[in-house]
């Protein structure tokens, strides 16, 4: 039987054993273990749209979009090197939207936490959904809408039970991800230079980055749409940020997951796709008609590839429903604990769950899986449209807050700055920049749905803007007597 949940403020409590000094979050514990912090981090990075996705990258960019993931996956590693700066400063389950608040202002803090609640819980509609129809083909005698039910529940069960289940759950997803990637490299990369049996000799072959058209068959333009295709399948690489907020050594956990992103990025994201574009011609049919991982399979002769890539991607959207339900609670907490949110989201069990945030964000998502089954091509799209963006908006925050923040850091307590981000200030403009430009390239992709995404984002964002500095100035907050100022002390470094 659960107890009472109880109202707490944050840095009440004693020292998190481990914790260097950091004051533990308000009601959470630390029940993530480091070896579920280093899965929740390799495991982030790797979603769904990078085995579902990446067939029309290729098929966009050719052999190019190597180049086009590289350039995003360099945006990341070098965004996340900036959040894994303020998170190893200051740890908590807010992460960038604690960060934003105390470095451009509460406006910024509370607009970026609900854009960023929202994306997570509009993704669970869709990876509810696109699990929902994985399970239905295996066995239709239960309706997709069931399936969808089935699989949000149990996982919703999973989360309330304490944050230790959801681990649990996590590594194992996490795990089977990246066994499978793993095994695919090694296998494939065998068949690329001729050291295994059986393979076609004449379609596998490093020639495939060069001929059928060449590297850039399509120009160099194509990098700048593939970019656009494959930029929102990183979208997760910052949930190890949130997630180290409760576990025993939180700036241990947020250093180790912010130095070890550049392998993840270029051994999973890179090293998969080069292998794929190496098995198979970049132009080849059997790329768009069963996406680039089930042709390259099936190119090695593995029976029943499409079934075993059924699974992978099933493992994978079960993990990002998860890691989704995680991480919308989490920011509804910090958002609750902030006062940015009904109070209520700030209480925990006993267990350290907050139990009103998982609710409320998962309520909102099988809102959003009804619409998806009654109004797809209407409400729903509004819905995947308006949050497509946040991403974008996401990294863009993070790098106007680092350039505060790193100031605050060395003036308050520079011992903090244990994780730095590399030539600051000048890459930091850069990567402000880079998605500012990418913003801007997808008004012009009217192909790809890329101007829509952006005005219905820019569009929702407005008007959370707008609510953000209305409640703001009537509150007085930015005067500093709002009831609340001495909770947002506590975010505070050191």
């Amino acid at each position: 039987m659960t107890s009472q949940p109880t109202q707490t403020k944050a840095g009440d409590g004693p020292e998190r054993p481990g914790g260097h000094g950091t004051p533990p979050e308000s009601g959470l514990q630390a029940g993530l273990k480091n070896r579920h912090l280093s899965m929740i981090a390799i495991g982030g990075v790797i979603g769904a749209g990078l085995f579902v996705g990446s067939s029309s990258g290729i098929a966009t960019a050719g052999p190019g979009i190597l180049l086009s993931y590289a350039l995003v996956g360099t945006l990341v590693v070098l965004v996340m090197r900036m959040l894994g700066e303020m998170s190893a400063a200051n740890p908590t389950s807010g992460s960038f939207s604690a960060h934003a608040d105390r470095a451009l202002g509460p406006w910024a803090g509370f607009s970026i936490g609900w854009l960023y609640w929202f994306f997570w819980v509009v993704v669970l509609a869709v990876e509810a959904t696109a699990g929902a129809a994985i399970l239905e083909g295996w066995i239709p005698a239960v309706p997709q809408w069931g399936w969808a039910l089935i699989v949000m529940v149990v996982l919703t069960a999973t989360n309330l039970v304490s944050v230790g289940s959801y681990g649990e759950f996590e590594f194992w997803f996490a795990g089977i991800k990246v066994v499978a990637i793993a095994a695919f490299i090694v296998v494939g990369g065998l068949a690329v230079f001729g050291a295994l049996p059986g393979v076609d000799s004449d379609q596998a072959g490093l020639a495939n980055l060069t001929d059928h058209g060449g590297f850039l068959p399509n120009g160099a333009g194509a990098i700048l749409t593939g970019i656009l295709l494959v930029v929102f399948s990183f979208m997760g690489s910052e949930i190890a940020t949130l997630a180290a907020g409760e576990s025993e050594d939180p700036q241990r956990a947020v250093t180790k997951a912010t130095n070890s992103i550049i392998w993840r990025i270029g051994v999973f994201y890179l090293g998969s796709i080069f292998v794929v574009i190496c098995l198979l011609p970049w132009d080849s049919k059997s790329i768009t008609e069963d996406g680039s991982y089930v042709a390259a399979l099936d190119s090695l002769g593995i029976a029943h590839a499409g079934q075993i890539m059924n699974f992978i991607v099933l493992t994978s959207v079960l993990s990002c429903l998860n890691s989704g339900l995680y991480t919308a609670s989490r920011m509804a907490f910090s958002l609750g604990q902030r006062g940015d949110a009904p109070k209520a989201f700030a209480r925990t069990t006993s267990r350290g769950v907050p139990r009103t945030a998982i609710i409320a964000s998962v309520v909102f998502g099988f809102v959003a899986v009804f619409f998806n089954y009654k109004f797809p091509d209407s409400v729903f799209l509004f819905l995947v449209n308006s949050s497509g963006a946040v991403a974008l908006f996401v990294w863009l925050v993070i790098c106007f807050s680092q350039l505060r923040m790193r100031k605050i850091i060395q003036a308050e307590a520079p011992e903090k700055l244990v994780v730095r981000m590399w030539l600051y200030p000048y890459l930091t403009w850069a990567s402000a920049a880079l998605i500012v430009f990418v913003l801007g390239y997808m008004l012009t992709d009217t192909e790809h749905n890329g101007r829509t995404t952006v005005l219905l984002s820019l569009l929702v964002a407005g008007v959370v803007v707008a609510v953000a500095v209305v409640r703001q100035r009537m509150a007085g907050r930015g005067a500093g007597n709002a009831p609340d100022t001495a909770d947002r002390d506590e975010v505070r470094v050191g």
